[in-house]
Parts: structure tokens; sequence; C-alpha cells
């Protein structure tokens, strides 16, 4: 087996200064999202609304951290994940609160959340799903913290704090997972296992300007051995009749559709970090992400795709699955906005499932952590796109 690290030197990225605020979010971001609130213009009108309106958006919300985080019931521990995903998802609806109205209470309730994690978490733990946790919920809180790190109202020492938090705790984990797999070989857990963790780690990265960090990251997805590599997730590629467009299938097409769409709100979230310090994964492979994005989105809004039959640790995926087609997944708004808006390509299908998800969706726009249900999956995206990506 590959260590983690040897693998991605091969592939070279380089950093030479991190942007702050630059994870999923810029300066420039918060321009165009400032004027169109305050311009009342629709539908980041109706997103901002739903974000105010938030149970998690609010001033007087108060955290409720834990010493050891438990995600899967492994039988000596009861499951007390869900106080994470709720504390982090409102951490960071609170910091784009604040840097929307520029209101410090808001940031204050963000601080409020992140000091009382990293004064409290000592670890995670459970079945293996606790690499989910690490995941999903490193690169959230990351993202709220790097929305944070410039607030004169949060101290030096407990911005340390959340950020060696970040580092032992998170991407400790991260880091584990990617080169262990859980004692697993590298093609034993699905996509979303390994794109989470580097979606994390990216974030982690930013915020305590660890270029090492993002760079093994970023090259894991260019260069890695695992089914969170672009080589590797990518199963075949098609050619769409009439469009000549190209159709990718990814590599939890034949599970189900949940994971299947699980996996581009996801690869938008690593390349969007990724984007904002200058590195474009969205564009790499030909725009391989934006190729799967169409295939999975075509055939969630009611259209058939080919595919091709893959080996998965389940065995073989014979045909590609229905279970949960049509699923409602928050997270294209910002592939639409990057492949659609701003480079203008061609991402119909892509246009569709947003428009599908919010057609379905509270408001009629695209939500966040609170508005698709009160489980984990409601909350494995931070949301609120039409608001946050959205050009035009």
């Amino acid at each position: 087996m590959h260590s983690f690290i040897s693998v991605l030197l091969l592939a070279g990225t380089v950093v030479t200064a991190f942007v702050h605020p630059g994870a999923l979010h810029t300066i420039k971001d918060f321009q165009r999202i400032t004027k169109h609130v305050a311009d009342g213009n629709e539908p980041w009108n109706t997103t901002w609304t739903l974000l105010t309106s938030s149970s998690y958006a609010q001033s007087s919300y108060k955290p409720n951290p834990q010493t050891i985080v438990y995600r899967g019931n492994n039988g000596a521990n009861s499951e007390n994940y869900s106080y994470l995903y709720r504390d982090a998802a409102a951490a960071y609806q609170l910091a784009i609160r604040w840097k929307i109205t520029n209101d410090k209470s808001y940031a204050d309730a963000s601080v409020n959340i992140l000091d009382s994690w990293a004064a409290t978490i000592t670890g995670i733990d459970g079945t293996s799903d606790k690499f989910l946790a690490s995941g999903l919920y490193g690169y959230q809180l990351a993202n709220a913290a790097e929305l944070l790190r410039n607030y004169s109202g949060w101290s030096e020492t407990n911005k340390t704090a959340t950020a060696n938090m970040l580092k032992n705790v998170f991407a400790t984990m991260n880091n584990l997972f990617l080169e262990d797999h859980n004692g697993q070989d590298y093609y034993h857990y699905y996509a979303n296992w390994d794109l989470c963790n580097l979606a994390s780690l990216i974030a982690i990265g930013i915020f305590t300007d660890n270029k090492t960090m993002f760079e093994n990251a970023v090259n894991y997805v260019k260069t890695g051995p695992s089914n969170g590599a672009l080589p590797v997730f990518s199963i075949a590629n098609f050619t769409e009749p009439g469009s000549g467009k190209v159709l990718m299938q990814g590599q939890e097409a034949g599970r189900d559709q949940g994971h299947a769409t699980l996996d581009f709100a996801l690869w938008g979230v690593v390349a969007q970090q990724a984007y904002n310090q200058g590195v474009d994964l969205f564009a790499t492979y030909k725009n391989e992400i934006l190729n799967g994005a169409e295939y999975v989105s075509k055939y969630n809004v009611g259209y058939d795709v080919p595919y091709t039959p893959y080996l998965s640790y389940q065995g073989n995926q014979t045909v590609i699955s229905n279970s949960s087609r049509g699923t409602i997944r928050p997270g294209f708004e910002l592939l639409s906005a990057h492949y659609g808006q701003l480079k203008g390509l061609h991402s119909s299908w892509t246009d569709a499932y947003r428009n599908w998800v919010n057609i379905n969706s509270t408001s009629g726009v695209e939500g966040g952590g609170g508005n698709y249900g009160p489980n984990s999956g409601g909350f494995d995206a931070l949301g609120f796109g039409t608001l946050l990506y959205r050009l035009s």
C-alpha cells in the first residue's frame, strides 16, 4: 500500500500564499451577495429570508459540545453526533449572517460555538462511520472558522484553540482514513468517504495556513489511489447524442442515487475551496466533475443514461440503481453557478436538477441545514447556494 503522502508528491500542486477568507467564499463573493440582498433581488432575497428564519441562524443559539462524538452504534456507546452536525450548521449560518449584515451578535454566537467545541471535544469514535463525521463536520466547522478568522471579537487564544481542534481531532482522522481506509483496501469504501475527508483537509489547511495539508489533499484528487481521486472515481465516459457533450458515470451510480448525488455535492465543496486558492479542480481532466454532474443530474430528473457495470466491495454493480431516484439533494447551485454561469459551459442537466431540488424544497430555493429534515443527511451540505453562489 502506498503512503498517502508518497502518492501525492507526484502531482506537484503548489500554493504560494493563501487567500483569506478563501474556503467556500471570498471577499468578492460577499460583495456580490450583499448587493443582491440590499437590492432585494430574487431569488437571492427569498434565500436570505429562508436563512434568517432558520433556528440555526439566531444569535440566541446555544451549542451543546461533547467530549467524545460517537457516530455509528458500536454497542458500547450511544450515538450523539447530532449535536455536532447541528452546531456546525449553526456556526456556519451565523457566520454567513454576520458577513452579510456586519451585526456582531451573529459573529459572537458563531465564535461561541467554535470556542465551546474547541474547549470540549477530544475525539470522534463509533463504527467506521466516525470517518464520515470527521470529514463532513470537519469541513463545515473549518468553513465557519475561515469566515470568522478576521473578526476582531475572536481572541487569538481561542482562534488558536479552534485551529488545534481542527488539526488534532479532525485532520488527524481525515489523514488516517485516506492513508489506511480503516484497515481495508483502497476500494472498500465508496467515494463519499474519501471526498468528505478531502474536503475537510482542504478547508482546515486553508484556515490554518497549512500548505502541505492543502496540497496533499488537492493532489490526492488528481493522482490518488482510491475512489476519491478523479481518475479512479470515473467509471466510464459517454457522448450524449444530439448535444455531443460528455456524460461521466461516477463510482456510486450503481449503489443508490442518494449517495451518487452526495458525491457531486462534495465534489463541489472540494473544487470550490481549491478554486478560491487558485487551483482549478473544476477544469481537471476536461471538466470531469461537470461531466459527472450532468450524468447523475440527467438520471435523477427522469431520463435514461447509458451504464457500464463495475465492481465494488459489495460485488458487481450490474445496473444503474433506481433507489432514491429523484432524491432532493442541495449542493448543485454551486456546480450550476460555476460551470454554467461563470464559465459559460453546457450545464443543462445540472441546471435542471438544481431546479428540481429547488422546486421541491422550502420556498423554491436551495436551503441548508435544518431545511431537509432532522437527520444527518439533511446536514451533509451547508447549502443556501441560491444566495451564496448564483451569479445571475
